[in-house]
């Protein structure tokens, strides 16, 4: 069992890390279930998850992915003027459509995943506001070609290890990463009202129980329930656990530019997904065509990291290290330092 972790004022103990990794694995498990797999007591589950919500260690939340609309996504490069990138990166945070961003370059460079549900929406945001911003010098904007780690991919490994392959099995974990999957359907799905309203309650508490969630579709629970497990089941949204990387001791996290060579993409691409430090990877247009995000305990490790086990695999042309100056929002969850943002005013609704 690997030791207890204590960052930024919040202390995780074992017990709640196997938690966040019984969560990765059936986000919505219910916590007397989650409490009989892991030998703990329903209450301490509850009480548990509740104060790292609280403390914004986790979020669970549900996402939709716009490629079962038939839209692509698109990681955004801006180059900033001196003392432009913080105020257009917060205002990129405030859009529905935009999932994650962060300052770099000491805030003259900001990075931005898009994630639009239109074309309209994408083209007003790509092709109007951004190249028309007065803090924008340079913009590159590349598609997402194909995820390894992120979204309906494989698990952040991170968590490896807390719980026994009994447990996990359990728990009903497969942690089969899809990585053969198209980005954008063939047949895009169309969404009702009733959909919408129960993909916005998800949104804020992706643990939401069928009671809350109906109450917010306007629908019965019985119809909630298998709506919820068509739109799963169709892959147009996932239950995504969103943890903040300093809960786990990482305090640097960095974006890295690959360029690889196109018949070891798919390898390299797997390769890194399977790596605790790292917490996203994607293949993408352009000039880099693979792209990472990773997180470390310090710059020696980013560097040992970078060098030693990133430059050395087969494929690996170059590569751009862009440190994380600050974190804004990650995952659709706005960032406050270290932690996540809840954006409701009250407790987090227990789900039993």
């Amino acid at each position: 069992m690997q030791s207890a972790q204590t960052i930024s004022s919040v202390r995780l103990e074992s017990d709640d890390v196997r938690i966040l990794r019984a969560l990765q694995i059936d986000p919505r498990i219910g916590f007397a279930a989650m409490a009989s797999v892991l030998g703990l007591s329903e209450p301490t589950v509850g009480r548990r998850y509740r104060r790292m919500v609280r403390q914004g260690v986790v979020r669970v939340i549900g996402v939709v992915d716009p490629g079962a609309l038939g839209q692509s996504q698109w990681m955004v490069r801006l180059r900033c003027r001196p003392g432009g990138g913080t105020a257009l990166a917060e205002a990129l945070a405030q859009r529905d459509d935009v999932s994650w961003v962060a300052l770099g370059g000491a805030g003259s460079e900001v990075t931005c995943a898009v994630r639009s549900r239109s074309q309209e929406q994408r083209d007003d945001l790509l092709g109007q506001k951004l190249p028309r911003a007065a803090s924008v010098i340079d913009l590159e904007a590349s598609v997402v070609l194909r995820k390894f780690l992120g979204g309906r991919g494989r698990y952040w490994a991170a968590l490896s290890g807390f719980l026994t392959p009994e447990q996990e099995a359990a728990l009903g974990s497969g942690d089969s990463p899809v990585l053969d999957a198209p980005i954008v359907s063939q047949e895009p799905i169309q969404l009702s009202v009733h959909d919408e309203k129960l993909l916005a309650a998800l949104a804020t508490d992706g643990r939401a129980s069928l009671v809350d969630l109906a109450a917010a579709a306007d629908l019965t629970p019985g119809r909630t329930s298998r709506r919820l497990q068509t739109l799963l089941t169709h892959q147009l949204a996932y239950i995504h656990v969103e943890i903040a990387p300093a809960a786990l001791g990482y305090q640097v996290r960095s974006n890295l530019w690959l360029r690889v060579h196109p018949a070891e993409i798919k390898t390299v691409g797997g390769v890194l997904a399977q790596l605790p430090e790292v917490g996203f990877v994607a293949a993408l247009s352009g000039r880099y065509n693979l792209h990472a995000t990773v997180h470390f305990r310090n710059l020696d490790e980013l560097f040992d990291f970078t060098s030693d086990r990133v430059g050395t695999l087969a494929g690996v042309e170059s590569m751009e290290v862009s440190p994380v100056f600050r974190q804004i929002k990650q995952a659709g969850t706005l960032v406050s330092g270290d932690h996540l943002v809840d954006p409701r005013s009250s407790t987090t609704s227990r789900r039993r």
